[in-house]
């Protein structure tokens, strides 16, 4: 079936509500482990139609954020969203009271009890009404910014479209580009202020009612956190301050001299080499059948499996107006399959972005072929290390794309991937900061962020593009305003996906045998032991981000 066929039906809370019931019943009347089991597995065959239906809802309105219908069932799925999670943390609840928890435990995974204990933490019918709002601005601003069109040498385009040129060779071209999303910003900037406020004040409130002193410690337990804490985190923003950072500083130091140039700015921030960029020699349908010919090769599982998704017409690649602007895999689990939204616009990130949503397209189809709903794919942590490792395993056929310049797109996404690291904690902490001191006016959290950058990208100037220049780079990070604390997944995830790297130049069957064991095991175990077992260090170890870097500019002279 392709995916524009897959018909869409309204999951109703009440029908929430008459399976939960159910499952009360059928637990009470229990008279064993088994019986529970059953209970439990007709709750989740209800709960995988509310995901289906919410998932299909949302997909079609990020396809197109006009689309009346869609954004009224988004709509209804933001307001029922909070109700549904108030009836699993009661099912939870049941579970993990449960007289016969001792033998459930030795029939399921143990992780699902711990994450019921996370959601616990979570949850209370106090919060439902601030729950339902906090949807309601996030949709708004996905809507915002999908519709914000910006003016460009005499074209007006969204944003999506526009970022490809801060990949141009030309040095002006790329000035150019970053003024225009200055001042496309500035002309929405009380919108994009007001939205972020009322997102970090109800947000705050959630957790203060839920006896939390801010929302720090309430969003890593919505973040689903097992196996890391904040803590953990902010060790981890030290290590990539003294390990990588004066690495980083000295590659776009190199960059500059190659460059001509003084200083690395803003605009220059995507450039890795001089001279044109290397780009893609392939158009939209190219691409794709070149990633068919290097699935088939890689794997017979990994071919087929591309090939079902093409056949299934579940990717939409293509950069548009009113589409949402970024990237993701989304999966519709009745049916079983994934599906990719992309924006491409003729940079190396076209190339990126399939490998990259493929990986987390293959790590869904494993966890629906084995009936994984609840543990599903893992944390975000493991999901991006799904994503970010098929990139680099995807080098051995990089040719395919790019010809000649294969090796200096190798170097460029390398060099990009260890660029990506100091960047994304800055996002990480100016989360941290936002949360941790919610009174903060939004000229407060411009300087803060202005100050982050100068820590963790002492090399990178911003001065005299409108409006970015005041500290206003995080207002289209998207995750900023719709997932806190995800983005510091990435960074995880960018650190193991270059062990894999690193391990693929030495033995590639190896690595990928590796890769797709770790892969299936989706979220089954702690995420420190996925990257043991796959033979990797964990980004928690201290020294582990310093040998990363030495052997990553190993592969990088190679080159």
């Amino acid at each position: 079936m392709k995916v524009s066929q897959i018909p869409y039906k309204r999951y109703t809370i009440q029908e929430a509500q008459a399976a939960f019931d159910a499952f009360v019943k059928a637990n009470e009347q229990a008279k064993s482990a088994q019986d529970v089991l059953v209970a439990k597995q007709a709750l989740m065959d209800s709960m995988i139609e509310y995901y289906t239906a919410s998932s299909l809802a949302n997909c079609r309105f990020t396809l197109d954020t006009r689309d009346e219908f869609y954004g009224a069932e988004v709509s209804y799925y933001d307001e029922i969203g909070p109700v549904v999670s108030g009836l699993t943390t009661e099912y939870s609840k049941l579970l993990l009271t449960s007289p016969y928890r001792a033998e459930l435990e030795k029939l399921l995974n143990p992780r699902i009890f711990k994450q019921m204990e996370i959601g616990l933490k979570c949850f209370d019918p106090c919060i439902v009404e601030d729950m339902q709002l906090e949807n309601s601005i996030v949709t708004e601003y996905s809507k915002f910014m999908s519709e914000m069109q910006f003016e460009f040498r005499g074209k007006t385009m969204p944003l999506s479209s526009l970022r490809g040129h801060l990949e141009d060779g030309d040095r002006e071209v790329r000035r150019e580009c970053a003024e225009a999303i200055g001042r496309g910003l500035q002309a929405n900037a009380e919108q994009l202020d007001e939205i972020y406020d009322k997102l970090v004040k109800v947000r705050h409130t959630m957790a203060t009612k839920l006896g939390y002193k801010n929302y720090v410690e309430l969003g890593y337990w919505r973040m689903n956190r097992m196996d890391y804490d904040a803590k953990m985190i902010r060790k981890f923003r030290e290590n990539v301050k003294e390990s990588l950072v004066p690495r980083v500083g000295a590659i776009k130091q190199q960059i500059a001299q190659e460059l001509g140039i003084d200083q690395i700015m803003f605009y220059d921030n995507e450039i890795f080499c001089a001279g044109e960029q290397p780009k893609p020699m392939l158009d939209k349908a190219g691409i794709f059948a070149a990633a068919q010919e290097m699935y088939d090769d890689m794997n017979p599982v990994i071919g087929a499996f591309m090939r079902n998704m093409q056949q299934a017409e579940a990717f939409d690649v293509d950069a548009r107006d009113g589409k949402w602007g970024g990237g993701y895999c989304t999966c519709f689990p009745k049916y079983k399959q994934p599906f990719i939204l992309a924006n491409f616009n003729g940079s190396c990130g076209d190339v990126d972005v399939m490998t990259h949503e493929f990986g987390h397209a293959l790590a869904a189809h494993f966890a629906c072929e084995q009936d994984n709903f609840e543990l599903d794919v893992g944390g975000m942590e493991t999901a991006e290390c799904h994503s970010m490792s098929m990139e680099f395993l995807c080098w051995k056929y990089m040719d395919k794309f790019f010809g000649e310049n294969a090796p200096l797109y190798k170097k460029r996404h390398l060099l990009e991937a260890l660029s990506f690291i100091p960047y994304g904690v800055i996002v990480d902490e100016f989360q941290h900061v936002m949360y941790e001191q919610p009174e903060l006016t939004p000229a407060q959290r411009k300087q803060v962020y202005l100050e982050l950058e100068k820590k963790y990208r002492p090399y990178l100037g911003l001065e005299g593009i409108p409006y970015l220049e005041e500290g206003t780079r995080w207002q289209y990070q998207m995750h900023i305003y719709e997932s806190p604390f995800y983005y510091i997944d990435y960074c995880l995830a960018q650190t193991v996906a270059i062990g894999f790297l690193v391990a693929s130049v030495e033995d590639y069957d190896g690595a990928l045998s590796r890769y797709l064991e770790f892969v299936k095991c989706g979220g089954t175990k702690a995420f420190e032991a996925l990257i043991e077992d796959a033979g990797l260090a964990s980004p928690f170890k201290d020294g582990s981000l310093e040998v990363l870097a030495d052997k990553a500019a190993e592969i990088v002279k190679n080159l």
